[in-house]
């Protein structure tokens, strides 16, 4: 019988030398867990790893990771998945699994397609409604690091790990503690997935959107009319259309589907040479094979009950520009698997609060919130550039209240200018930012200079909104056979609990189809 592990070892040690001493005779081992530690280094503490390894010694085996699929055959009307980042792929993949084919319906184009249309928009501001940062194949999560760390405890977490190894990710993947795939190799990871569903017998269709989802009148689903002037009939819709599809948002209320205002956040992008996150993280062990340093900093102002705190950290990363309106500026981090960028770069958002911060009489009074930042953020960029270059402020200066004469060089594709951030951002999150940096500051001495720099506004950390579901059945609380998924419909945060929930969503309705 296998024996399971746990144990720390310097950054330096070998680890098969730790198990030779240790377990003599030991025939294989697989970890399970490796997370670095490295709190405490900048004050001279020895980083160290954190391991949860699996030793099995001569005659015995290892356990097997995989599942077992049975063989259930497709569902009377095939299923419909609007979206294929990747809580729509995922659902997808899970399906078929048990040899159930489904329809994707993807509003933007291929990756290495999409990709042609987003360099276009950073460099000469020809912006695509369909092909952008958050909109085509692979959705936000293409552009969004491959960072997939998550908070979510859920069986079909090292199900989705495994997979992503599969599909080529590093085997690495499905162990280390926040493992990251970057950006450059999720795209192709995508393209994987997507041909191994085709090969399954899924549907796939690029460049049209649905332009109305189809309901009897008992308010269940009856199938969907798309852009082209096709209708699609199934009796089983997967809403997977990611945070940033504001025309689902507007048709859903429309239809009188339940839905309710979330909270969320918002702030900035601050960037940093990674130089300097770096030695403030790793102090004298700088120079050791640690790869590029993250962090994470929380603050909260007990007052007026308001939160300020960094967000999908990007070490050795990019700024990018990724809105979806050809009239709003919107701001996200991204880092490739290499993370050796010269730049660091994190969120900064502050809580806003549904019913405090906007009211309750719209349900989209989120959305527009945020609609009304990323305007403010263009009309500058339009008054003091070209409308595609991003308004940008030395930290210091920001704390001082100066817009900053000159800026330092950036990581951001699309250029930047400087600007007076406190004229695009709500003062409540202007304050709650200064409030924060101080704080920060004092945590990570140093963090807090006049080289780093404020990039505006950062918008999208979540949906605006949650698509009201049963817990039991994962179907809209309104509207039967509609399947609110990921995290566009306020149930995921990021690549891993998005897939995640498309898994959940999937297994629901093989529940319901096949009475299992």
């Amino acid at each position: 019988m296998s024996k399971i592990t746990n144990f720390k070892l310097d950054y330096d040690q070998d680890l098969e030398f730790y198990l030779n001493k240790n377990f003599p005779g030991f025939a294989d081992y697989r970890i399970h867990n490796k997370a670095l530690d490295a709190r405490g280094a900048n004050r001279g503490k020895k980083p160290i790893y954190n391991f949860k390894v699996e030793i099995i010694y001569p005659g015995e085996e290892f356990a097997a990771y995989r599942e077992q699929f049975n063989f259930l055959d497709n569902f009377s009307k095939t299923p419909i998945i609007i979206g294929a980042g990747p809580a729509g792929l995922f659902c997808a993949l899970r399906l078929a699994e048990y040899g159930i084919k489904s329809i994707i319906i993807e509003r933007g184009d291929r990756a290495h397609n999409r990709m042609k249309h987003i360099a276009r928009f950073w460099r000469y501001n020809e912006f695509d409604d369909d092909n952008n940062v958050c909109f085509g194949e692979g959705g936000a999560g293409l552009f969004s690091d491959g960072k997939l760390i998550t908070r979510i405890k859920s069986p079909y977490v090292q199900y989705v790990m495994n997979r992503f190894v599969d599909f080529g990710a590093p085997p690495e993947t499905a162990y280390v503690s926040n493992p990251h795939l970057g950006s450059n190799k999720i795209r192709g990871l995508i393209k994987q997935i997507t041909d191994h569903l085709k090969e399954k017998g899924c549907e796939i269709h690029y460049n049209v959107k649905v332009d109305e989802i189809l309901f009897e009148d008992d308010k269940k689903v009856a199938g969907v009319k798309l852009s082209d002037g096709r209708t699609l009939e199934s009796n089983n819709v997967v809403l997977a259309t990611g945070h940033s599809a504001k025309e689902i948002y507007y048709h859903l209320k429309e239809k009188e589907v339940a839905m309710e205002p979330k909270d969320f956040a918002v702030g900035v992008r601050i960037e940093h040479r990674r130089s300097q996150v770096d030695f403030l993280q790793y102090g004298r062990f700088v120079q050791e094979d640690l790869g590029a340093a993250r962090y994470k900093l929380t603050y909260h102002n007990k007052n007026v009950d308001k939160g300020t705190y960094s967000f999908c950290m990007c070490p050795g990363g990019y700024v990018l520009s990724s809105g979806t309106d050809a009239d709003g500026i919107v701001v996200n981090g991204m880092s490739n698997f290499a993370r050796n960028s010269p730049w660091s770069n994190s969120a900064l958002v502050v809580s806003v609060n549904a019913g405090k911060d906007f009211g309750l009489d719209d349900v989209l009074n989120g959305h527009y919130f945020q609609r009304e930042i990323e305007k403010k953020a263009y009309e500058a960029s339009l008054a003091n550039a070209s409308g595609k270059e991003i308004p940008s402020q030395r930290v210091q200066d920001f704390l001082d209240g100066r817009v900053s004469k000159d800026l330092p060089k950036t990581s951001c594709p699309s250029g930047i200018f400087s600007h007076n951030l406190t004229t695009i951002l709500p003062e409540f999150i202007a304050q709650g930012l200064r409030e924060g940096l101080e704080s920060f500051d004092k945590k990570m001495k140093g963090f807090v200079n006049n080289d780093a720099l404020l990039l505006a506004p950062e918008t999208r950390t979540s949906a605006p909104v949650t698509i009201k579901r049963s817990r039991a059945t994962f179907e809209s609380d309104s509207h039967k056979g509609l399947y609110p998924c990921g995290e566009g419909a306020g149930y995921a945060g990021g690549i891993t609990s998005a897939a995640v929930d498309g898994v959940k969503v999937a297994m629901a309705m093989i529940r319901k189809e096949k009475n299992i």
